[in-house]
């Protein structure tokens, strides 16, 4: 744990990625870098500094370290404001967002920072520093790099665009940048349908599980950077989010075994903990985490405890007609243990994030997921219950509530009811980890109603985020 913090205070100085280039112009995807210098790339000690600044501009609080899972989540049905703070993603609760609301601007640009990041980082490799540290580690570090890009165009997808499960993708999507911009300018440029931003992504990590190495010599490390298995596992969810059902499978098979107990079997060994509050504590490096994003006592966010939890701000509270409220979920369910009710204000919060200062690490990815996805995956290609699907939800499910085991004769209606058990199981698993959004969009349901904010259908204008104002300001060609 000391020898990742000093990893990350190293960094601190030379990734200027975000520091400095962010405060050169409004428009983040054409920002000067100072890793675009040549001097960037002449040893190897600061290439790898380079290469952990990349996690550090997803780690900002303004993308994977916090904010996008909080945009997910409060944008849907599960939570309710309790402070009309503006600053704190009320419009997105609200439903009320325009190009200029601070969460819209903020996350494209911390996306198109890390994007543009790992652009320059990539040229810089091939123009110089793949000679300095050799054709393996440059091919392990430029697999990362398109591994970071692909996440952060796949947090766009998530809240600027359509589904591609509304029309295979033909909606208009992104601008596609897949060059660093290291001085002022190069800001036109047209965007190109969802269908060829999810191309992108799913190139990216195809190209990133060829390229990553297999494992790390820690726990920390494996958890914290992208090796083979996590490009794998994050190609589960996105193949899910274009409702391309076989190649979720394809995947998930990689590194889910044929039976139970379910694990990787090659490479960094994912494994369900046997005990789900295992994950939400130190050191955060279990066999269940996939990805996550580290924080220190030094290095604190603004997290989901700010938001979620009754030891901070609490700008918001679960919503007692929510999830919570589902009959299904048992009282003996050890997910339950995270909801705490405040009887001096009658709320109820989520502890997953309970640490003050805010040091609990952000869950990306956990293995769970990709045992759900594949569950769901497997249903939705033939249209058919199997044995399997049961089995792997049940893996999840049983892990907290060994009381309830699903069978056939659990789903009377057939796959309607699977569906509906497996969105439920979704939405008790990863409560508060900013997966519910998601999956509304790419099941193109509405959004449901809370307390005062009236259900928003797939139809309405307010259904996904408007393009940031400051690229509508920037980029001439634009055109949405």
């Amino acid at each position: 744990m000391k020898k990742m913090k000093k990893k990350y205070l190293l960094i601190i100085g030379i990734i200027l990625f975000s520091s400095y280039a962010c405060k050169k112009s409004a428009l983040y995807p054409a920002l000067e870098s100072s890793v675009a210098s040549s001097q960037n790339f002449i040893s190897s000690d600061r290439i790898i500094a380079l290469v952990n600044g990349l996690y550090t501009t997803i780690r900002s609080t303004a993308l994977y370290g916090g904010n996008y899972e909080i945009y997910n989540e409060v944008k849907c049905d599960n939570w309710i404001n309790a402070t009309a703070n503006s600053n704190a993603t009320y419009q997105t609760w609200t439903e009320t967002v325009s190009s200029t609301s601070s969460e819209v601007t903020s996350l494209w640009a911390q996306c198109y920072l890390a994007i543009n990041d790992c652009n320059v980082f990539i040229d810089g490799m091939n123009n110089g520093g793949t000679a300095v540290v050799g054709t393996a580690l440059a091919t392990n570090y430029i697999g990362e790099a398109k591994f970071i890009r692909a996440a952060a165009y796949y947090a766009l997808l998530q809240m600027y665009c359509q589904a591609y499960t509304l029309n295979g993708g033909t909606s208009p999507g992104l601008p596609l940048r897949l060059t660093g911009n290291s001085v002022y300018g190069n800001s036109a440029l047209a965007p190109v349908s969802v269908a060829a931003i999810y191309a992108q992504v799913i190139a990216d990590l195809n190209a990133a599980e060829t390229s990553l190495p297999l494992t790390y010599a820690d726990a920390s490390t494996n958890t914290t950077r992208a090796h083979r298995n996590t490009a794998i596992a994050f190609k589960t969810r996105v193949y899910l989010s274009m409702g391309l059902y076989s190649n979720v499978i394809t995947e998930a098979n990689k590194i889910v075994s044929a039976t139970a107990p379910y694990t990787a079997t090659s490479g960094v060994a994912f494994a369900l903990q046997p005990v789900i509050a295992n994950v939400f504590k130190a050191p955060y490096t279990t066999t269940e985490s996939i990805l996550s994003m580290p924080f220190f006592t030094t290095e604190t966010r603004g997290n989901e405890g700010d938001y979620f939890n009754s030891v901070g701000t609490a700008n918001y509270y679960l919503n007692p007609a929510g999830i919570i409220a589902d009959p299904n979920w048992k009282t003996t369910d050890a997910r339950r243990a995270f909801i705490n009710l405040v009887t001096k204000v009658n709320h109820y919060y989520l502890t997953k994030y309970p640490l003050t200062p805010y040091t609990d690490w952000a869950n990306v990815m956990r293995y769970s997921e990709v045992l759900l996805n594949l569950s769901e995956a497997r249903v939705r290609s033939t249209g058919t219950l199997d044995a399997q699907a049961i089995a792997l939800l049940n893996a999840v499910h049983t892990r907290s509530d060994p009381t309830t085991t699903f069978t056939t004769a659990s789903f009377p209606a057939g796959v309607d009811d699977f569906y509906a058990k497996i969105a439920e199981e979704r939405n008790i698993e990863f409560l508060g980890e900013g997966l519910r959004w998601s999956d509304l969009l790419r099941l193109q349901l509405p959004i449901p109603a809370k307390s005062n904010v009236p259900s928003i259908p797939v139809t309405s204008a307010a259904y996904i985020w408007p393009i940031s104002n400051n690229e509508e300001l920037y980029n001439p060609l634009i055109g949405r």
